[in-house]
């Protein structure tokens, strides 16, 4: 794995989603300003294990710097559940401004059902699940993602062991990975330096801290609250009422 995959280029996609329409002698001008920026954050990763359910409130922090020398914070609570079968059902939600008025809402809802290798990917506002195939599976190995120790001729890297903790009240293994990008590699005049640490649970098989510091999207922090290890409601893996199920499978 080379140095650079650690630096994910994805918020770096510029151009702007807004157009102003108007209309001028009868035509439609369109303005489209400059600059900008889109992207996705990326959270923790629950595989579909059997024999392990659990529920839990994620709470999610991203802070951005600004060219000001500030920073502004999103935040945002959700709910991911998983079975004895290693069925999902996880909540999206809007990140938010932290510390004010403006609320988080839920804006998908995704159910995974690794012996039907079907994913539900519910849009709350049109009450649509549209299916595609789920293609992970209970007999699937899953363990930390961990880069390991690598020296790169764009940079280096090094890779800490924090040892054993209790987290939620399940054992966790920590670890911390360093990576560093030498300036010039990525258009960069100074080194640029990624922190990536982790606490996970292997009888779980997922991170239930989380914590990245990365120069191009930030620092984000994923930290698993209310975990409760009982068998969760089955009515949960059901299409919500008043959903319609759009069939994707055929277009692959």
């Amino acid at each position: 794995m080379r140095i650079w995959r650690l630096f994910p280029l994805y918020i770096l996609v510029a151009g702007s989603l807004i157009c102003v329409a108007q209309q001028q002698n009868g035509n439609q001008v369109v303005r489209v300003p400059d600059g900008g920026q889109s992207g996705a954050m990326e959270s923790i990763f629950v595989p579909p294990k059997a024999g392990a359910p659990f529920s839990l409130t994620l709470h999610t922090e991203w802070k951005r710097s600004l060219g000001n020398g500030g920073s502004i914070t999103f935040t945002n609570e959700r709910r991911i559940v998983r079975d004895s079968k290693g069925r999902i059902f996880q909540e999206r939600a809007a990140l938010v401004p932290k510390n004010t008025n403006v609320k988080s809402f839920i804006s998908t809802i995704q159910i995974t059902d690794p012996a039907k290798h079907t994913w539900h990917n519910c849009i709350v506002a049109r009450k649509v699940c549209d299916l595609y195939r789920y293609r992970l599976s209970t007999t699937d190995k899953f363990g930390p993602m961990r880069d390991g120790n690598y020296v790169d001729s764009g940079g280096s890297s090094q890779d800490e062991d924090l040892g054993v903790s209790s987290t939620q009240g399940e054992d966790t293994h920590g670890y911390k990975e360093t990576a560093t990008l030498n300036p010039g590699q990525t258009g960069n005049d100074q080194p640029l330096v990624t922190v990536r640490e982790f606490w996970y649970s292997a009888r779980l098989a997922f991170n239930l801290i989380s914590i990245v510091d990365n120069p191009f999207s930030g620092h984000q922090e994923f930290t698993v609250r209310d975990l409760n290890t009982a068998e969760p409601d089955p009515a949960l893996f059901e299409i919500p009422e008043g959903y319609t199920v759009a069939d994707h499978l055929t277009d692959e």
